[in-house]
Formats: structure tokens, C-alpha cells, sequence
């Protein structure tokens, strides 16, 4: 597969992925909302002569739901991002699949920051040999841990992640 075409594919996985964080976040939203209102008014409160009397047009109950809806819809989402252990679980799923929990994201991280961290991390091991601080298995570590930067520094990852994506 030719450069061209990988690119090609990469605007349509991003074309997809927009496409449905529109679609799923707010078309099927103010879809379903609707539709919600409009089903349950005209299915449920239409025939049933008690609750027509409470709302005798759509709009009526349409405003009052929204009043009593939205308030509740907050307080739901609260307790499912700090009361419950759903939210977490989603967390968990997403740091797994996420590749950049093992690579560096592009820009400032592989371009300064981590360049920077490993010279620190070189000018403070030239120090201590020179002082004769470090053990064998300090110098082992810091060896390793030089190899992971690295690996960082050049796109290469670090770790088992779960699938690899070449970007």
C-alpha cells in the first residue's frame, strides 16, 4: 500500500469517526428527544382521558418534560461519572485501547519534552557515576530506562499494547 492511498484512508477513518460523534451526539439527540415526546404525548396521553385533562395540547407537556427531564437527565449523568463504577469501566476499556498510553502523541512530547527529560536524565547519571553513587543495578536501570526513552523519541512503542496503530 502506497503513501497516497494510506492517507486517503486515514481522512475517511477520521470522516467516519466525525460523522458519527455528530450523528450520535447531537442529530440522534434532538432526534430522539423529539420523537420521545412526540410518542409518548400522542400514543400514551391521547388516550388516556385522565392525563389529556392535565395536558390538553402537546406544547404543555412538551415544556414540562424538558422542566422535569433535563434536571434529571443531569443528575443521572452525575451519578454515572461519580457514583457508580460504569464510567470507570468505560475509562479502563479506553486507556487499554488507546495507543498512546504506549507511544508518544505527536508534537511537543517527542519534540521537546522528552528530549529534554532524557538529557536531564543523562547530565544527572554523568554526575552521580562521576561521584560514584550509582550500583551496578541503578546504572542496569538507567540503562533500560535510556533504551525506553529512546524508543519513545523515535515513534517506537513501549509496553504490550493491546493492538498496534501505525499512524
Amino acid at each position: 500500500m502506497n503513501l497516497r492511498s494510506l492517507a486517503s484512508l486515514r481522512w475517511i477513518y477520521r470522516a467516519w469517526y466525525y460523522f458519527r460523534q455528530g450523528y450520535s451526539t447531537y442529530l440522534t439527540f434532538v432526534l430522539g428527544y423529539a420523537s420521545t415526546l412526540i410518542t409518548v404525548y400522542y400514543l400514551a396521553i391521547k388516550n388516556m382521558p385522565p392525563l389529556l385533562d392535565i395536558f390538553p395540547r402537546f406544547t404543555e407537556f412538551a415544556i414540562l418534560a424538558t422542566v422535569v427531564g433535563a434536571p434529571l437527565a443531569v443528575a443521572i449523568g452525575w451519578v454515572h461519572m461519580k457514583r457508580s463504577r460504569l464510567f470507570s469501566s468505560e475509562q479502563d476499556i479506553s486507556v487499554e485501547s488507546n495507543p498512546y498510553n504506549y507511544k508518544l502523541p505527536p508534537g511537543y512530547w517527542g519534540e521537546a519534552f522528552m528530549p529534554a527529560m532524557l538529557a536531564q536524565l543523562r547530565m544527572l547519571r554523568h554526575m552521580s557515576e562521576g561521584g560514584g553513587f550509582l550500583t551496578d543495578s541503578e546504572k542496569a536501570q538507567l540503562d533500560e530506562l535510556e533504551k525506553k526513552m529512546e524508543t519513545l523519541i523515535r515513534g517506537g512503542y513501549i509496553g504490550s499494547p493491546k493492538r498496534r496503530l501505525n499512524f
